[in-house]
């Protein structure tokens, strides 16, 4: 038996623990804090084990990482730098569908001489659309052609169908991830210009973006594009960029939010028995007007804009009780969307995955798009949930395989990984529409 770690039992663990069950040489345990999510997920499969675990305690995880061969952390990537030095002490392959931190890269040749595979940014993205990527950039290189402009886009969004809030916007995965990312810098290169995007300026780069056949949306900055110049093993002399998309209406709306102060995470004294429209007076100035009135002057826009007739929405304005457990601006307002913003039953949600590139020959100049568009089960796993953990999940499947030869802090930019695992992807109905157009 291969036994594989699961470390996290959230909203995207279970495609993955039923595709390992699946394999008949795999036994899978499951550890979460909640040890009842463990235990849904595992059922009563013989190979399954569920467990509760403190990841806090050095010495519980110890134990369980040194009994297993390989180690999934589908944690908050906090966890994810103490999960990795336990894989080291007991010689344990890990895997992640995080972003890889500097602190993560550090370990790379601890990894390699422990012969081992720490394989991050696994998922979707990052994930499918660096393996997607890396299939189009290897054809046009093998073919003599050079990439002079890459764009990706991608979002994770409800299906059309399902978008009715004034938000357009629905969790199917960490709501505080989701609204954290709303803080992050950004760096890209755009039409030969290198932008940088300070902290808490996010939303005031945001354009629309038209995807054939799927329809307009909102694309922003995604971090920092440019290190993938190098993972990539590209130069683009034009534009290198990485991007979210949402519906129309989110980038405003968060950058209310983020211009207000809601996305503070320091803890707040007394916060837990005050109401919506408390917090919100505790953001604003004290003047003339209704609390509605003063929240637009100091977000400079009109009383009636998108974004304050959303804060409406949210109940920004109004006597309800703060949610239980919230001790920052950060809870509160994660905790009201959640309750605002959940899939009702039966409500898919959707995955859009778009990448535009400009190849240059030296006969002629392409482009070329590439597009995954994926609808989740009505009542069955999120979209969100199968492109996130079945690529990692294929992977497990190829390491403990060993088909994978490479060693140390990794990303899925090698051929023996991409290739592999968009091909089973594609069997399980997770594909993405490339398409070439000359244009000299």
């Amino acid at each position: 038996m291969y036994k594989v770690l699961i470390l996290g039992a959230g909203l995207v663990s279970g495609p993955m623990v039923r595709y390992l069950l699946d394999l008949p040489d795999f036994q899978v345990t499951v550890a979460s804090r909640t040890v009842s999510k463990a235990e849904a997920l595992v059922g009563d499969h013989p190979r399954g084990n569920a467990r509760a675990i403190n990841v806090h305690d050095e010495q519980s995880l110890s134990d369980v990482v040194s009994t297993h061969d390989l180690v999934v952390s589908l944690l908050p990537y906090v966890f994810h730098l103490e999960v990795a030095h336990q894989c080291l002490k007991h010689k344990k392959h890990l895997v992640t569908t995080s972003y890889t931190k500097p602190e993560m890269l550090a370990l790379d040749d601890a990894a390699r001489n422990a012969d081992l595979i720490f394989l991050n940014e696994i998922g979707l993205d990052p994930g499918i659309d660096h393996m997607s990527a890396m299939r189009v950039i290897d054809e046009v290189q093998c073919n003599g052609g050079e990439i002079t402009t890459f764009m990706s886009y991608c979002g994770g969004l409800p299906a059309p169908e399902a978008n009715t809030n004034p938000l357009g916007y629905k969790f199917s995965w960490s709501p505080r991830g989701v609204i954290m990312a709303g803080k992050n810098p950004a760096h890209y290169l755009w039409d030969e210009e290198e932008v940088n995007v300070p902290d808490g300026t996010l939303f005031d780069n945001y354009w629309p973006v038209d995807i054939p056949e799927v329809g307009r949306f909102e694309g922003y900055p995604n971090r920092d594009s440019m290190p993938y110049t190098d993972i990539y093993g590209i130069n683009p002399t034009t534009t290198m960029f990485r991007g979210t998309l949402r519906y129309p209406g989110w980038c405003e709306t968060i950058k209310a939010l983020v211009d207000l102060g809601m996305l503070s995470d320091s803890e707040i004294e007394g916060v837990k028995e005050k109401n919506l429209c408390d917090v919100t007076e505790s953001l604003v100035d004290e003047g003339d007007g209704d609390l509605l009135t003063r929240t637009a002057a100091k977000l400079n826009t009109a009383p009636d804009s998108q974004a304050i007739k959303n804060l409406a929405w949210l109940g920004f304005f109004d006597q309800i009780p703060v949610p239980e457990g919230c001790k920052s601006y950060m809870d509160v307002l994660v905790a009201r969307m959640l309750e605002m913003m959940e899939y009702a039953p039966g409500e898919r949600d959707m995955i859009v995955l778009y990448d535009v590139f400009y190849a240059e020959y030296p006969n002629r100049t392409e482009r070329i798009t590439s597009t995954l568009v994926d609808y989740g089960i009505p009542n069955g796993d999120s979209a969100m949930a199968r492109t996130v953990s079945l690529p990692a999940a294929i992977a497990i499947k190829l390491i403990a395989q060993n088909k994978i030869k490479s060693r140390g802090v990794m990303v899925p930019v090698l051929p023996e990984i991409y290739h592999p695992v968009l091909d089973e992807l594609e069997t399980l109905g997770i594909s993405c529409k490339e398409e070439t157009t000359r244009l000299t």
